[in-house]
Formats: C-alpha cells, structure tokens, sequence
C-alpha cells in the first residue's frame, strides 16, 4: 500500500534529506567514494547495486562504521533513525549491539576473513543521488541481521522495504533472571494466533510440517511467481578468498538443510505465489483479527508513523485480505516459519538456526520493493 503524499509524510522525507546531507558534507573525498551511489532509476543499469541487499555478515556496499569517525558515526545513526520508529530504531541498534553477544556465544574466533568476524562496527551506509533535490534519491543501511532501503521520489518516502531485522541469538539472558528478545513480540504474537484457530482452519493454515532454514524469499531483489528457498551459502556477496571458508559455508548451509527435513516436494508447498496460501483474515474472529493486527505492527511498525501503511489494515475490508501461513511446529521452542500475505504485503519470520534461537523477519512490498513502481511512474511523468 503506498501512502498519499501528505505534509506529513514530505517532513519524514525532509529530515531524511537533512540527515543524509549532513553526514555526506561530513565525509572526506575518500569516503564520499564509497559512501555515495548512483542515482535510483527504473531500468537503469546504474541502479543495479541500490536493488541488492543481505542480511548475513557480508559486504553489503557502502562505508563502514568503522571507516568513519565518531562525529560521522552520531550523523550516520541519525539518519538510520529518520527510517524507524522510536521502537524500531531502538530494535535494530539492539540487534546491532547482539554482535558483542554473538561473538561471545562463538569464542570471539576471528571468521568470516576479518580480524573479527562478529564485529557491530560492520554496519554500512550509502546514500544513493542527491538528498533533496529534484531527481529521486535514497538511502540503504545494513549488516548483519539489519537492512533498510528507503526511497524518496518527489519529496516524499516512496517506499521503505525491503526492510529486516534479525536476532542472533534471539533469547539471551539478563541479570536478575530477565531475558533479551528483540523481536519476542512477531514470534509470540503469531504463535498465539495460529494456536487460536480451530482445527479445520489450523489445517488449512499449516503448509508443512517442518519449517525452512530461512525465509523462502531470501535476499532476491525481486520476487517472483514459485520462488523457492534459497541455500544458505547463496545469501551472500560474492564468495570467500579463502577457498577453506568457502567450504566451510557450504558445508554448514548443506547441514542446515539437511536437519530441516524439508524435501523437494516441501519446497514447492512453501514456494512463494501472488496467490496467498494459508487462512484469510476474512475467516478470523474479532479477537484473532486484533492479534493480527498487532502482528502486522511488528513489522509495519518499524517505521516512523507517517509513513507506516499499518493504519490501513484498521478497515476491515484491507485486513480481511491478509493470509496467515504457517509451517513447522507451533511449540515454543521448535524450529517454526510462517508468513503474512496480501496485496503488496509479504511478511515472513523463521527461527530455526542454533537449536531455534536465531531469528530473521522481513516485511517486503512485492510490487513497490525499492520504489520501482514509483520511480517507472517518475519518469514516464519527467522524462517524455
């Protein structure tokens, strides 16, 4: 769903232009190079980078925490903050601050080909054209476990997704017998929704038995008619130098696949359609459409309120088109998937990794994923 363009979405799009100037006037020459891409366009070979995202630990294009200084750093944050909610951004520096806690978790082992593989200072930003002027422009941050893509086309936010956030590991203890779950609520909330279905709908909801290593979806920029989950090794940029890690991956990815239990014929039952699979919302009652609803705020919300479709799904006519799908166990702590699905909505979340205790979600607009419909729009209206 795409938001008209109000004043108030035209001020998020403002603070965006501001904080993305401040921090590129605050670059060197050298760093600009790296920080600053090419102008968004539809079909322009140029904006071929802006369209590829990762969520692993890989290069994901642009400048580095580390390659930049503290007073860079505090702008780069900002404008990471001008794309999320208060919640939101809160969420994805947690998610970022989990590094310490996964190196940790690792033995602090340098992989990965870096002196530290688990490293929060990993984290890369790149501003695509010009913030503010009259060509579109955008913005993408990401590393591990986090990506944003926004897109600002004639003075507004054009369009936020895809948008993920995971958590590695998804549970980790607190002092005082409390727990961290960064993303406890989109896992909770849709365990105790599905649960609530009775059994004729609860079958219908059920894809497969066993859940996927990851999200069907993956990284791919676009999504298509029957795509399929990918292999874990393929989420990455590019390959390892050291031929040794490489096989490393490959081996790890193949054990992960493996232990699904998910066989050919379960790939295609998960496979990605235009046509929802799962239950519609139209078939809920009044209590388990409120569940759902704050289940879409999980993902929906991650954005400031001006720009969030969420308010949408308040009509009961744009809710009811919502499908839930679910695969793998509904018991707390077994490996589980599942997806939300209507027009221009895909949400999807899978914890299966590390004995279910590695979390990824994503929400993506299949048809305006990157503001590719906005920006064709663009130029057939600026550009006869």
């Amino acid at each position: 769903m795409v938001l008209a363009a109000t004043d108030a979405t035209r001020d998020v799009a403002d603070r965006m232009a501001e904080a993305a100037g401040e921090w590129l006037e605050s670059l060197d020459a050298e760093q600009r190079g790296v920080g600053c891409g090419a102008t968004p366009g539809a079909d322009d070979p140029s904006d071929a980078e802006r369209l590829r995202w990762f969520y692993t630990p890989t290069d994901h294009g642009g400048l580095t925490l580390h390659q930049q200084r503290p007073a860079q750093q505090r702008l780069a944050m900002r404008l990471v903050a001008t794309g999320l909610s208060t919640a939101g951004y809160v969420t994805a520096a947690t998610v970022m601050g989990l590094e310490n806690v996964l190196d940790h978790v690792e033995g602090f082992s340098a992989t990965f080909g870096r002196e530290r593989g688990r490293d929060p200072g990993m984290y890369y930003l790149r501003v695509f054209g010009e913030p503010g002027g009259a060509a579109p422009w955008g913005w993408r941050f990401g590393g591990h476990h986090v990506s944003l893509n926004n897109l600002v086309v004639d003075g507004r936010v054009a369009a936020t997704t895809p948008c993920f956030l995971g958590a590695d590991p998804a549970t980790s203890a607190l002092l005082g017998g409390a727990t961290l779950r960064p993303l406890g609520a989109p896992e909770d909330l849709a365990r105790e929704l599905v649960r609530s279905l009775r059994p004729e709908l609860a079958e219908r909801a059920l894809l497969l038995p066993h859940a996927p290593t990851d999200i069907v979806g993956a990284n791919r920029s676009r999504i298509g008619e029957g795509d399929e989950a990918k292999p874990l090794v393929d989420v990455w940029r590019g390959r390892f130098p050291d031929p040794q890690q490489q096989e490393n991956l490959r081996r790890r990815s193949a054990q992960s696949e493996t232990d699904s239990g998910v066989d050919r014929d379960g790939h295609r039952a998960l496979a990605l359609t235009s046509t929802p699979k799962g239950v519609p919302a139209s078939e809920l009652d009044a209590g388990q459409r409120e569940l759902l609803l704050q289940l879409l705020g999980t993902y929906l919300g991650r954005v400031p309120d001006q720009i969030s479709p969420l308010p949408n799904y308040r009509e009961a006519a744009a809710l009811d088109e919502v499908h839930l799908a679910w695969a793998g166990s509904t018991n707390h702590g077994e490996p589980h998937y599942y997806r939300l699905q209507g027009p221009r909505l895909l949400t999807e979340w899978d914890n299966t990794q590390r004995q279910v205790n590695h979390a990824h979600s994503v929400w993506r607009d299949p048809e305006s994923d990157f503001g590719l419909d906005v920006l064709a729009a663009h130029r057939s209206a600026h550009h006869r």
